[in-house]
C-alpha cells in the first residue's frame, strides 16, 4: 500500500467498525513505515474527535490576529467581499 491508497482508505479506519481484517492490517502496516501518513492519520483522528465533542478552542490573541490579518489580506487580493 502506498500513501495515495492509504489516504483513499482512511475513512474506512474511522467510519467502519466492521472493516475487513486484511484491509485493516494493510493500513496498519503502512502506518508503521510512513511518518507522513501517521501525521495525516493522527490529525484526522483529532479533528474528528474535536467535532464529535463540539469542543471549542480559544486561540491566543497573537495567533488570532495573525490569522485574521491573513484572511483579510487574502480576501482583499481576491476582490470578493469578506
Amino acid at each position: 500500500m502506498n500513501c495515495t491508497e492509504f489516504i483513499a482508505q482512511l475513512d474506512e479506519l474511522f467510519e467502519r467498525h466492521n472493516i475487513q481484517q486484511q484491509l485493516r492490517a494493510e493500513l496498519r502496516t503502512h502506518l508503521s513505515t510512513c511518518d507522513h501518513c501517521v501525521v495525516t492519520y493522527n490529525t484526522t483522528r483529532q479533528t474528528i474527535e474535536i467535532y464529535r465533542n463540539n469542543e471549542l478552542y480559544e486561540l491566543p490573541d497573537d495567533l488570532h490576529e495573525k490569522l485574521h490579518s491573513a484572511i483579510m489580506e487574502r480576501c482583499a487580493k481576491s476582490k470578493k467581499p469578506c
